[in-house]
């Protein structure tokens, strides 16, 4: 029988940046804050996937005694919405996510305390940036397939696109000629790279469905951020460099994704060149979701590193 884990869920006021509206932040516990052990906090990709599919972590709380706190950013999820906001490249800025992440570290008293980062896809940008502001209390940090520089992600994409079958290619580009995305055929091409680059398993857990799902109930953030898919980047995030400030990150780090990621080595090796304190593993029976498709191996990797083995 499986032990059922200690949780305990709130929400914290945030004074979004920008926003004419009260906004709150949700946030889940597991385990308790005032164990020995520093949580670590997970910051969820998307932008506005949420933080279900960051479900398998809840293993380090089993495992290592690590207490974990999820959290879905702003824009998705049980925190405030903004579709009002769709397309406001100000409001949908990396200060505002930073300044909810710090919201929550302060509101939750965890300064002087100490935490850990880790941060997925999205959530790993924001985990790098986050790190190269020095904050006080964070004591190690993970990006796990999260790109340093989005100009390389999409040239490391653009290469996995060239690798697919000749049929699959033509369809996606006549999508993104005619900008249909919304056709049966686009869907199936699509979802040839999704299987290969995103997610591997053949039956895609009740986890991961609900992220495709908070998406696509409220696209904003997304659109506006990113883009309409992962291997079509228009939003504002396109040209950002984060190696550029990764010199300023002082806690160790270690770097993670998978053989066949989405995230490939290209945009990944930034972080390695220029994090002075970095570790990087990647997981060769993985795309985008490893903790996920080696949740296992990925576990272990990131359980030793935070408790120190």
């Amino acid at each position: 029988m499986t032990a059922t884990l200690s949780t305990t869920e709130g929400e914290v006021a945030f004074a979004a940046p920008g926003a004419d509206k009260p906004c709150k932040t949700w946030y889940k516990v597991v385990g308790s804050l005032d164990s020995d052990r520093l949580p670590l906090i997970a910051l969820h990709g998307g932008p506005g996937a949420g933080h279900e599919y960051l479900s398998p972590l809840t293993d380090l709380h089993r495992d290592y005694g690590i207490p974990i706190i999820f959290y879905d950013q702003v824009g998705c999820g049980r925190s405030t919405h903004f579709p009002e906001k769709m397309g406001d490249v100000e409001f949908w800025s990396f200060n505002l996510f930073t300044q909810e992440l710090d919201n929550l570290i302060d509101t939750l008293n965890l300064r002087e305390k100490g935490f850990y980062l880790l941060g997925q896809s999205w959530g790993g940008l924001l985990c790098g940036l986050y790190a190269s502001r020095r904050p006080k209390g964070l004591q190690k940090a993970i990006v796990a397939s999260g790109p340093a520089s989005m100009p390389l992600y999409v040239e490391g994409v653009n290469r996995l696109l060239a690798q697919l079958p000749s049929n699959v290619r033509k369809v996606l580009e006549e999508g993104e000629r005619t900008g249909d995305r919304e056709s049966s055929e686009y869907e199936k091409a699509a979802a040839v790279f999704y299987s290969r680059h995103v997610c591997r398993l053949d039956a895609k857990p009740d986890d991961v469905q609900a992220a495709f799902k908070n998406l696509k109930e409220d696209p904003t953030a997304y659109l506006t951020i990113q883009g309409p898919s992962e291997f079509v980047i228009t939003g504002s995030m396109k040209e950002w460099e984060g190696w550029q400030d990764a010199h300023n990150i002082e806690v160790d780090t270690l770097l993670l994704n998978g053989r066949y990621d989405e995230v490939t080595d290209l945009c990944m090796s930034p972080w390695f060149s220029y994090i002075p304190r970095v570790k990087w593993i990647t997981l060769e029976n993985s795309a985008h979701l490893a903790h996920w498709e080696d949740r296992e191996r990925y576990i272990q990797v990131c359980g030793d590193f935070l408790c120190g083995k």
